[in-house]
């Protein structure tokens, strides 16, 4: 039997009047990897935040190593072994790979940085999970995933106990997804107590010894995982069985005019790019970072730019200078960065949905209120969006998922027939993920042309007519509905499978 690092009974929070954690429990044993799954809104970012000191809870108690514990701050639950690397990098990015890994435990002789000593802490964290970087590098120089694991590092000093991943591979490659894995067990396996946040069912039972799940603010499951299904999981999360049939947006026919063609597209991030899009039709595009599926999405609605080849929309050559030039042609863009590209943060739902449609929803140059909610009302009901009806709400208090759902109404509240999404589920929950799919299929059965770019292959896997799958700025492949799988997209994107 192993020891619990961590216990913790009865934890309760709430913001203002709104109690949204109702007497959470949750064990962390030495030498163990626990997932912790839930949909948005579920109340897993606030415990996390309690556990690591950014948040107190209003009821409840903490223990460490069997002593009862009071966090005030971030620090006291460092000084207590307990370390959150959090999804966005929190690194600086203008000191070295040592400065970073020993950034906050500044090793010092006579009041001055201990050059030897930095360099050797952070070569024994590195040591310890079994990674090698350049100490003297600039971070700023690193790839996303070497920036992680010098996150990880960090975590390392000063004997931290507890370490909390929260969404720790949205935004890496399989290799790199792998590699953390292997530095996550480990951790495990020297002792630590590893709390595994994620919204990917497969990584739960890649990894993680036991999976707790939080729905409403309260424990739903809590069992080893060789113990429970996928499908258990899926119901504990949502409380009902979510089907996961894939998707079938049926084929556009083959005599169909195009209404968006690519031709020999070009630019620094991808070369000799050609597809043409029918209405009806959902083209995936598939590769991870660095394959140029982000780059040529927003190159197709001019949020980028390409220096070779042609892009026509229903025919005619064009080259998009601006995203407005793209709107004008009736093509609405989800950018892979919801929160910085996509939200108008402090406006209402009523404001962000409507955004592109203004003028024509504003009465003697001022915007109608009336026309706003009733654009917001077509959609709330149609898209299913778990919010006030009204619109009123600010669109940041939005779980991700809903938040999507509210920038996809925005482009069919404009009439877009051509919609091109990228990462279209990104950072969205189990729930949410169908909700979309079943809107997108929906869309395209009523002769909406639809991309999705993604580099998540359940996206292309439930939705996608065929699939094109990019691999450093190339097509690699072109697969077919019927053979696209999470094994054919994977083996493609290895360089295992040519057009």
């Amino acid at each position: 039997m192993r020891k619990d690092f961590l216990a913790v009974r009865g934890i309760r929070k709430s913001f203002g009047t709104v109690e949204v954690l109702h007497g959470v429990d949750l064990d962390l044993a030495a030498g163990t990897i626990t997932a912790l799954l839930g949909e948005n809104g579920a109340g897993k970012s606030t415990f996390v935040r309690i556990l690591a000191g950014d948040h107190r809870p209003d009821d409840g108690s903490i223990s460490v190593d069997g002593k009862m514990v009071s966090f005030h701050n971030v620090g006291n639950a460092r000084d207590a072994g307990i370390r959150l690397i959090a999804q966005e990098i929190a690194d600086a990015p203008t000191l070295t790979v040592a400065e970073n890994i020993v950034l906050g435990a500044w090793p010092t002789r006579n009041g001055l940085l201990d050059r030897h000593a930095m360099h050797r802490m952070a070569r024994e964290a590195l040591d310890l999970l079994g990674a090698d970087l350049p100490l003297t590098a600039n971070v700023s120089n690193l790839r996303l995933g070497e920036r992680q694991i010098i996150e990880i590092a960090r975590a390392t000093i000063g004997a931290s106990k507890c370490i909390i991943f929260d969404e720790a591979t949205a935004a890496l490659s399989d290799a790199e997804a792998r590699k953390l894995f292997i530095l996550i067990r480990r951790l495990a396996v020297r002792g630590a107590a590893i709390l595994y946040i994620t919204h990917r069912l497969d990584e739960v039972f890649a990894l993680a010894d036991r999976v707790c799940v939080l729905r409403d603010g309260r424990v739903s499951l809590d069992r080893p995982t060789l113990e429970v299904s996928q499908e258990q999981v899926i119901e504990a999360m949502v409380g009902r069985a979510v089907a996961h049939a894939r998707h079938s947006p049926g084929q556009p026919s083959s005599t169909a005019k195009p209404v968006l063609e690519a031709e020999s597209l070009g630019s620094d991030a991808f070369s000799n790019i050609s597809f043409a899009l029918r209405p009806g039709e959902i083209l995936g595009m598939y590769g991870k970072v660095g394959s140029g599926v982000q780059e040529l999405s927003a190159s197709l609605v001019g949020a980028r730019t390409f220096d070779k080849g042609r892009l026509l929309i229903d025919g005619k050559p064009t080259h998009f200078r601006h995203p407005a030039e793209a709107i004008a042609a009736s093509i609405g863009h989800l950018p892979a960065d919801r929160a910085a590209e996509g939200l108008l943060r402090t406006m209402t739902l009523a404001e962000n949905l409507s955004a592109p449609s203004w003028p024509r929803l504003a009465r003697y140059g001022m915007l109608s209120g009336e026309k706003l909610r009733s654009a917001y009302g077509r959609w709330h009901r149609e898209l299913r969006v778990k919010a006030d009806p009204s619109g009123g709400q600010t669109i940041t208090e939005l779980s991700g998922g809903n938040q999507q759902k509210v920038l996809l109404g925005r482009w069919l509240e404009a009439g877009s027939r051509i919609l091109v999404l990228t990462e279209p589920t990104r950072g969205v929950d189990v729930g949410a993920r169908q909700e979309i799919y079943r809107v997108l299929t929906e869309l395209a059965a009523k002769g909406h042309a639809i991309i999705i770019a993604s580099s998540d292959y359940e996206d292309i896997n439930a939705v996608a007519s065929r699939a094109l799958v990019l691999v450093r700025g190339q097509t690699i492949a072109e697969i077919p509905h019927a053979r696209i799988s999470t094994e054919t997209l994977t083996e493609a994107a290895g360089g295992g499978i040519h057009a």
